[in-house]
C-alpha cells in the first residue's frame, strides 16, 4: 500500500500549478503568492516529475498549459472547488478583518477609490473604513490604522514608507496649450499656475530651467490636487502633471502636457503607521497598498 506522500504531491504544489495557469508566468505567480521563483520552480517541478510529463510550455515571456496540463488543472480545481465547499459548510463564517485608513480627497478620487475592491479582496478579506480628509488623523489615539498623505517622509513618532514617488510637468487645456506652442519654461509665468496648498512643486519645476519662483497673485491656489485638475480642465490656467499619481485623470481628460521639460517631485506620498505596529491586519493593508504601488510603476 503506497504512503499518502507517494500517493499524490503535496497539496501546496497542486495549487501553485492552479496558480501558475492563472497568472501565467512563474514571476506573476511568485508575485501572487508571496514566495520566490526558486520556490514556484521547484513546486511545479515535483508535480511534473510525479506525473512523468510536462504541465507547461513556455512561450514569449511566459508559459502556458500543455493539453495534458489543462486536463490536469480542470480536475485539480474541481477537487478544490469540493474542499472549499465541505470547509465553508463546517467553518464558522468569519467577519471581515477592519482596517481603518485615512486618506486626502485627492488621493481618494485619482487612486484608491478604482482600487479599493482589490484591495479587499482576500484571502483574507479586509474590510476598509476610510476617513477622507485633510486633517491628520492621530494615529496613536486610534483615529485611524493607516494613513496616506504627501510630504517629504518626516512624520514624528510614526513610520513613513515611501509610496509612489512622482515625477512633475506641466499640462493645459487645448484652448491655453495652442497659444503657448514650443515655447519657452519661463513664458508658461504669463499664465496662472494652479496649485494645491503646496508651491513646492512648482518651484522645482522652475528651479530646474534656473528661474527661481516667486508667489504671484494671478496664481490659484485650491486646497485639494483633484480640484487643481478640474480648475485646469475648465481653462482657469497650467497644472503640474504628477506622473504616475495622475495619469488615469489625464487619460481620461483632455489636457495637453506642455513641452517636455519634467523634474521628480520633492514630495511623494507615504503610507503611515504607528511605530512597531504588528497588528496583521494593518500589515497586511499596507502589504497590499505596496504591491499595488509597485504594479502601477511596471505598467
Amino acid at each position: 500500500m503506497h504512503s499518502l506522500e507517494s500517493s499524490r504531491p503535496p497539496l501546496a504544489s497542486l495549487e501553485t500549478v492552479c496558480v501558475v495557469a492563472r497568472e501565467g508566468s512563474f514571476s506573476a505567480a511568485a508575485h501572487a503568492t508571496g514566495v520566490t521563483h526558486g520556490a514556484i520552480s521547484r513546486r511545479i517541478a515535483t508535480v511534473e516529475n510525479w506525473l512523468g510529463y510536462a504541465l507547461f510550455e513556455r512561450h514569449g515571456r511566459g508559459v502556458r498549459l500543455t493539453p495534458d496540463g489543462q486536463r490536469l488543472v480542470g480536475r485539480i480545481e474541481h477537487a478544490f472547488s469540493i474542499i472549499d465547499g465541505a470547509s465553508d459548510q463546517w467553518r464558522p463564517a468569519r467577519a471581515p478583518r477592519i482596517v481603518k485608513v485615512s486618506v486626502t480627497p485627492a488621493f481618494a478620487q485619482l487612486w484608491l477609490l478604482s482600487r479599493l475592491a482589490r484591495l479587499e479582496a482576500g484571502p483574507p478579506t479586509l474590510s476598509i473604513q476610510l476617513d477622507i480628509t485633510h486633517r491628520n488623523a492621530d494615529l496613536a489615539a486610534g483615529e485611524a490604522d493607516v494613513a496616506v498623505r504627501c510630504g517629504r517622509g518626516h512624520w514624528p513618532g510614526l513610520d513613513a514608507q515611501p509610496f509612489l514617488p512622482e515625477r512633475l510637468y506641466p499640462v493645459a487645456p487645448p484652448s491655453i496649450a495652442a497659444k503657448l506652442g514650443a515655447r519657452k519654461p519661463a513664458q508658461l509665468l504669463d499664465w496662472p499656475l494652479l496649485h494645491d496648498s503646496d508651491i513646492t512643486g512648482w518651484r522645482a519645476w522652475f528651479a530646474q530651467q534656473g528661474i527661481t519662483l516667486k508667489p504671484r497673485p494671478q496664481d490659484r491656489r485650491f486646497e485639494d490636487y483633484g480640484l487643481v485638475l478640474a480648475a485646469a480642465q475648465a481653462g482657469l490656467g497650467i497644472a503640474l502633471a504628477r506622473e504616475p499619481f495622475s495619469d488615469e485623470w489625464i487619460a481620461r481628460s483632455d489636457l495637453v502636457r506642455i513641452g517636455r521639460f519634467e523634474t521628480p517631485s520633492p514630495l511623494a506620498y507615504h503610507v503611515l503607521t504607528a511605530k512597531r505596529e504588528a497588528r496583521p491586519e494593518v500589515l497586511d493593508f499596507v502589504s497590499r497598498l505596496m504591491q499595488a504601488a509597485a504594479r502601477m510603476q511596471a505598467a
